[in-house]
């Protein structure tokens, strides 16, 4: 078979981040955010007045904080880490490919990152939102936005999604040899999973002939009928990490963090389970937030110190959390993989 003249395009796009810690700059981020009808499923009306009424403005400043917290001298993690697995997996692929990296929300804007590979007149685009889990409201909402700027196009190149990846060897090694690190010199009573929730009804809309019922039940397997439930992905990735290290059942807990407004999110819920095992009498955790491949707010802080400070307020000893996988060379590999395959 004659081999194609043209690069390969490969696309990373990761949620987003505010150009600078400063009020403006995330207010006009949440804004953005949260208007996708895919984050906030709300008809337009009720979700602009909610958004811009109520969340923006008393949320922006509140954020700003944290983002101070977080900023670096190369600015925020998840983008400058962005920008490393860009360099590192062109340098892996080689000179068929042409890779950049676009931001799902804010710069680089995912027009301009189709604009680089456009003017390159690349052969075929390979997707790849940088969500290990499928969720409307990340994954599904990357490929909305791809296929919403590409269908203005006069030629649209093959284009090829990566939906998710919880099944990569590579992805879930990456994860299992960071923890290796951390438990080389320290043992832990329990090891729990946080990952980044969403509402219910979003799990309810895209379940598969009603097979999705939030529970231990129907998430226990990873089957065709749950291969794009998001919580049931979750359960997936950490049973194939916990095998990887060796944890029976009872090591580990699946929880979900960063709940918003009064609906019911995916449970159980990370605040209830910390404390619980507080409880118990556990007193050492390591913690993983496997939803996220490069450091944010959602891990450095919300999972490595605001649970750890709940942890010990309710007399745990311990807690650490094991890395990102930022620009690990296991998951650069992996990168590469997952190109290749597609």
């Amino acid at each position: 078979m004659a081999k194609s003249k043209g690069k390969i395009g490969v696309l990373l796009v990761n949620l987003g981040t505010p150009d600078s810690p400063e009020t403006g700059d995330v207010r006009k981020y949440l804004r953005e955010f949260l208007m996708d009808g895919r984050v906030i499923d709300f008809p337009l009306v009720p979700r602009w007045m909610l958004v811009n009424l109520i969340i923006a403005p008393f949320r922006a400043p509140k954020s700003a904080k944290e983002y101070k917290k977080l900023w670096t001298e190369r600015g925020s993690p998840l983008l400058y880490h962005g920008v490393d697995v860009k360099h590192l997996l062109q340098e892996q692929l080689g000179e068929e490919y042409l890779v950049t990296l676009a931001m799902r929300y804010q710069t680089p804007s995912i027009a301009d990152g189709l604009e680089e590979l456009r003017k390159a007149n690349v052969s075929r685009i390979i997707c790849i939102p940088l969500f290990p889990q499928y969720a409307s409201a990340t994954s599904g909402s990357v490929v909305e936005k791809v296929m919403e700027i590409t269908s203005t196009w006069q030629t649209i190149p093959s284009i090829n999604f990566v939906n998710n990846f919880v099944e990569e060897p590579l992805f879930i090694e990456t994860i299992a040899a960071q923890a290796r690190e951390q438990m080389k010199n320290q043992t832990y009573d329990h090891y729990l999973f946080s990952y980044h929730g969403v509402p219910e009804r979003q799990i309810r809309k895209g379940s598969c002939d009603g097979y999705c019922q939030l529970s231990e039940k129907c998430c226990a397997t990873y089957n065709k009928k749950n291969q794009l439930c998001y919580r049931a992905q979750c359960f997936h990735t950490s049973r194939q990490v916990a095998a990887k290290l060796g944890l029976s059942d009872d090591q580990y807990t699946v929880c979900f963090q960063s709940r918003l407004g009064t609906d019911p999110w995916v449970q159980p819920y990370t605040d209830d389970v910390v404390e619980h095992l507080a409880e118990k009498g556990v007193k050492k955790i390591l913690a993983f937030s496997p939803a996220f491949v490069a450091d944010c707010l959602e891990t450095t802080l919300e999972v490595g110190e605001e649970y750890k400070e709940l942890f010990i307020e309710e007399g745990g000893e311990q807690w650490d959390l094991v890395d990102s996988l930022n620009s690990h060379p296991l998951w650069i590999s992996c990168l590469k993989e997952i190109v290749e395959k597609n």
